[in-house]
């Protein structure tokens, strides 16, 4: 899959470039879309993903360990900031944060639900 990465716009739209990064749309677009400039919800990133024609697993599944992730999953990670979205595509973890890692960004734990396009 062809994922181009996209640094959130604000501290508050990691949840907003996710979606972006997913859809294909702009993080200003996503927001627009949403009505939300901060920090975005389950539901709303469920809703939004479902609304643009992919299929999002209803069950959030507790990860330790990268090999386990399917090959497109968002994330949902408890950084030592703050509950933090991320993405996750073939091996590469797009964090609207901290750019392309090859690992989990430094979270206590973990949490994922599996995208279909």
């Amino acid at each position: 899959m062809n994922m181009e990465y996209i640094h959130e716009p604000t501290d508050l739209q990691c949840g907003q470039a996710v979606l972006a990064m997913v859809t294909g749309l702009t993080a200003q677009q996503v927001a627009q879309e949403l009505g939300n400039e901060r920090e975005t919800n389950l539901k709303e990133m469920k809703s939004f993903l479902r609304a643009h024609g992919a299929w999002v697993s209803d069950e959030r599944i507790q990860i330790t360990d990268k090999s386990e992730l399917p090959a497109l999953c968002m994330l949902s990670c408890e950084t030592p900031r703050c509950w933090h979205w991320s993405l996750y595509c073939d091996g590469v973890f797009y964090d609207p944060e901290h750019g392309l890692l090859s690992d989990f960004p430094e979270s206590a734990r973990k949490y994922y639900w599996e995208i279909r396009l």
